[in-house]
């Protein structure tokens, strides 16, 4: 689904008659309405885009029903900034959702035991300060522990309990709904498991509601009466039946957190389906990779798609990744920029090695064009690949790629690997430190510069 064809929910959603009946809610009460009211509610007191309610809404909703769900969502509530919106979405949300636990800071006996336990939803506010580097070492690895194991069912860590002689490991069950707020980013291990909620200071003429608790509450009494009569043991069966198809944009772990959302947005059928995918490409569209190594391959893409050549010098791919202020490159470490030994141990691991080349200005050491095509094809999600099987060794076809100089074989052979050893790496190691070591070329010809800080 292009952006370019999404609806906006503003024409998508009509108006209708929220739930107010303070006691048993109708069973009459439809997902769909049931969902609008959510959704209406919400953005009553907190400013949101139209992919953040529905994602919100249907976070919702899938507390209630999280016994049809292999996975759960976390949803990520952040911004710049203090006072814009985190705690009170939390807030918000605690009426709403089932075995609500909104807290900022508890013990790790306290928390491993009471999720353990209860299996509540976890509205954990300060974040940052819980997570960050400043942080109590053993709180914060015991919690990010707990982030990393429990989006799935079967998720669980071991915590050592007792006292003197009597101490044992025991498995703890860390599998349950969590809203996380705070400023800045999560580690990327369990960013990669949220669904990223964006927020920003509201503006003069943004208005809500202001929020009171026990109107807030009385408000989202029916509304969670009606979220729990929905998820009886019917819905729970159909959801754990549901496949829901999943949007080709999405990356892997981004289907397994949308994917429960998305069945929901099914059963009820309406607008909701095709509003809910829009959501998730959406909302995915500013999700971040920021691994070093995929960074890396970004840049290094962009820089072979503007040259054909079978084969780049070393100094001349270190030159161009190093030429744009806004990358990491140009300061790598200590305020100076990546070096060939450095260039050469981040791309080691995945298989890619420098060597001697055959160029347009002569014999160089550097890297073969083919050699990083299986990474991209891994690791960057545009990169699409035409080879015959997934299962089968050996490059893309030779039409995805430029063509190379003459005799350069960039056909689809499973016989040549493509890396060219680890030796490479090795024979770096060896050169002591100077900056501007001066290695024969092959042949005893002539020699080149190669810088090898």
């Amino acid at each position: 689904m292009r952006e370019s064809d999404m609806v906006p929910a503003s024409q998508i959603f009509g108006a209708r008659t929220p739930i107010t009946a303070p006691a048993r809610p109708s069973p009459t009460h439809t997902l769909a309405e049931i969902l609008h009211d959510v959704r209406a509610y919400v953005r009553r007191y907190v400013v949101l885009t139209d992919a953040q309610a529905l994602a919100v809404t249907l976070w919702t909703a899938h507390t209630h029903a999280i016994g049809g769900a292999d996975c759960t969502p976390y949803l990520h509530l952040t911004s710049a900034t203090k006072r814009s919106g985190k705690t009170r979405l939390l807030e918000a949300l605690e009426p709403l959702v089932p075995k609500p636990w909104l807290t900022g800071r508890t013990s790790v006996g306290a928390l491993v035991r009471r999720i353990d336990r209860d299996e509540p939803t976890l509205l954990l506010d300060e974040s940052d300060a819980a997570l960050g580097r400043d942080a109590d070492r053993e709180y914060r690895e015991t919690l990010r522990g707990l982030l990393n194991s429990g989006y799935r069912r079967s998720g669980r860590v071991t915590v050592c309990v007792g006292q003197g002689s009597k101490i044992e490991a025991r498995d703890f069950r860390t599998f349950a709904a969590k809203a996380i707020a705070g400023i800045g980013e999560l580690p990327g291990t369990v960013a990669d498991r949220s669904i990223r909620i964006g927020l920003q200071r509201r503006r003069a003429d943004e208005r809500v509601a202001r929020w009171r608790e026990r109107d807030g509450h009385a408000e989202a009494a029916p509304i969670r009466a009606a979220l729990a009569t929905w998820a009886g043991e019917r819905t729970i069966a159909r959801l754990r039946a549901a496949r829901p198809e999943l949007p080709a944009a999405l990356n892997d772990r981004l289907a397994d957190v949308w994917e429960p959302l998305l069945a929901i947005a099914d059963l009820a059928g309406d607008v909701w389906p095709t509003a809910a995918r829009q959501a998730a490409v959406s909302l995915a569209g500013v999700v971040e990779d920021t691994d070093l190594l995929v960074e890396l391959l970004h840049d290094i893409a962009a820089i072979l798609d503007g040259s054909c050549d079978g084969a780049i010098a070393g100094s001349v791919l270190l030159e161009r990744l190093t030429a744009t202020e806004d990358r990491p490159w140009r300061e790598w470490r200590h305020g100076r920029p990546l070096s060939a030994r450095g260039l050469a141990r981040l791309l080691a691991p995945l298989g890619i090695y420098p060597d001697r080349h055959e160029t347009a200005i002569g014999r160089v050491r550097g890297y073969r064009r083919d050699a990083f095509t299986d990474a991209m094809l891994r690791y960057l999600p545009s990169q699409v690949s035409n080879r015959p099987s997934a299962n089968r060794d050996g490059h893309d076809l030779a039409d995805s790629m430029c063509p190379g100089p003459e005799g350069l074989d960039t056909s689809d052979r499973a016989d040549r690997p493509i890396e060219t050893g680890p030796r490479t790496l090795g024979q770096i190691d060896r050169v002591d430190g100077r900056a501007d070591a001066r290695l024969p070329l092959d042949g005893g010809e002539g020699e080149i510069d190669v810088d090898l800080l």
